[in-house]
């Protein structure tokens, strides 16, 4: 086995061995489901009565609130190495650990991105089944199945949210901020979202603009079309991920 890959089975062991991530895991994983089972009565009515004119959306607009467990995941990877090793050595860190297993930093991160990209995309693929059979189940021939490439978006979209958090965290080097805004700005009031009513540009942030590969229904000022979401999005990540990435190798374990 090359390096590369003793370092993802390394790094796969340290994430699913955090229990912040199994948090993230867990809730990520059951939140939506949940959402869509206990609005089913509403979303029901809506449907009957008009409400909900284009229901196409339903169930991919539920994954939303799942977004806390990549967010989560992106976070601990990265923060869980800050993080002192003990009472009798407060100063010592994990990092120093893992540098002295796997000295080459930037194998390090390839490492931890390639294990994120794993545990994020397998969680995002079980969440849109679940979400989006039970989404069937409940409202059978009044909601439509989304296309196969409409999934696949999302379960990138899901992914690329698990390297935004973890490239914030790469370059702040502190889990809280990051995490706490991510979650607040995904669930209780997007300043994302509040931006767009500001100015266009507001549209191509990353948050905004990589939902509109897999959401039709949204009231954004400017529709961008799917690829070319997800083709900026992933651009975003790319710039974070390079910038985090550099200050990665310079800074000081």
């Amino acid at each position: 086995m090359s390096r590369l890959g003793w370092g993802v089975r390394a790094e796969l062991r340290k994430l699913l061995g955090l229990p912040t991530a199994w948090i993230g895991l867990v809730l990520g994983t059951l939140l939506a489901p949940v959402i869509v089972l206990v609005n089913a009565p509403y979303t029901r009515r809506a449907i009957e009565d008009g409400t909900i004119a284009d229901p196409s959306d339903l169930g991919l607009q539920d994954l939303g609130i799942g977004l806390i467990g990549p967010m989560v995941l992106g976070v601990v990877i990265v923060s869980s190495e800050y993080t002192s090793t003990g009472h009798d050595a407060p100063r010592a860190r994990q990092l120093t650990a893992t540098l002295t297993a796997m000295p080459g930093r930037l194998r390090l991160l390839a490492a931890k991105t390639v294990a994120l990209v794993v545990v994020a995309a397998a969680q995002a693929a079980v969440t849109a089944a679940a979400t989006l059979t039970l989404t069937q189940v409940l409202h059978g021939p009044h909601v439509p199945a989304p296309a196969p490439a409409r999934v696949a978006a999302a379960v990138l979209y899901w992914t690329l949210i698990a390297l935004l958090s973890y490239s914030v965290t790469l370059i702040t080097r502190n889990g809280i901020m990051p995490l706490t805004f991510l979650i607040v700005n995904s669930t209780i009031v997007s300043v994302s979202y509040l931006l767009t009513k500001v100015t266009d540009l507001a549209v191509y942030l990353p948050d905004i603009v990589g939902a509109q590969m897999f959401i039709r229904t949204a009231d954004f000022p400017v529709r961008v079309a799917p690829v070319t979401a997800g083709l900026v999005m992933t651009a975003w990540i790319a710039v974070l991920l390079t910038i985090g990435a550099v200050l990665f190798h310079r800074r000081d374990p």
